[in-house]
């Protein structure tokens, strides 16, 4: 079984926002699993478990199971914890999904483990673990201007260009962990690690 948790904040006023990339990013593998008729669907089709938002189907012969935390990303790690003590899951088959403030818009990156980078739902959840070994997927979302403090710009919507970019960085990071769960994490890295990579014939 895989589990795949998409970072972000509960409530419309964070609907589209930077800090809530990995949300979309489970709204657009969820309906290209065919699991929702579209990326909006995810609420309605989802139910309530792991303190979270949790939609669960079949890919192949694998069981996944896709979560959005309620918690408020710097609690994320209650949620993560849950799903993982009821599936009796080790670190390896969860995927977590995060906006990164040190990659460019229109880059992801892939990466079996590693240090929080100072992002919140990431410390949270290796509080909750006991670990930063587990995989995770990073988004760019630009680093902020002079002047506007993180937690602004991380709250804020997009700029036009950068929504661009990030449309296109939330298709290939589905597909990315699609291909996770079909055929590995070194697969995945390899093939999408690169900036703009894009498999041919996806």
């Amino acid at each position: 079984m895989r589990l795949v948790v998409g970072l972000g904040n509960p409530g419309s006023e964070f609907t589209g926002t930077r800090h809530n990339v990995g949300w979309e990013v489970l709204d657009e593998l969820a309906s290209r699993l065919g699991w929702i008729g579209k990326p909006k669907e995810f609420m309605a089709q989802s139910r309530r478990k792991f303190q979270g938002l949790a939609l669960d189907g079949q890919l192949g012969s694998e069981k996944v199971l896709l979560l959005k935390p309620l918690t408020y990303m710097n609690l994320s790690g209650r949620s993560v914890q849950e799903a993982m003590a009821f599936y009796q899951l080790s670190p390896e088959h969860l995927m977590v999904v995060l906006d990164d403030l040190a990659l460019p818009c229109g880059k992801i990156r892939i990466r079996p483990g590693g240090s929080s980078g100072g992002h919140n739902g990431l410390k949270d959840i290796e509080r909750a673990l006991a670990t930063s070994q587990y995989p995770r997927l990073r988004l760019g979302i630009d680093a902020p201007p002079q002047r506007i403090p993180g937690r602004d710009y991380v709250l804020g919507a997009f700029s036009a260009p950068q929504r661009e970019l990030m449309n296109e960085s939330v298709d290939r990071a589905a597909l990315a962990i699609k291909t996770w769960i079909e055929r590995g994490l070194n697969t995945a890295m390899n093939e999408y690690n690169q900036a703009g990579n894009h498999p041919a014939g996806e």
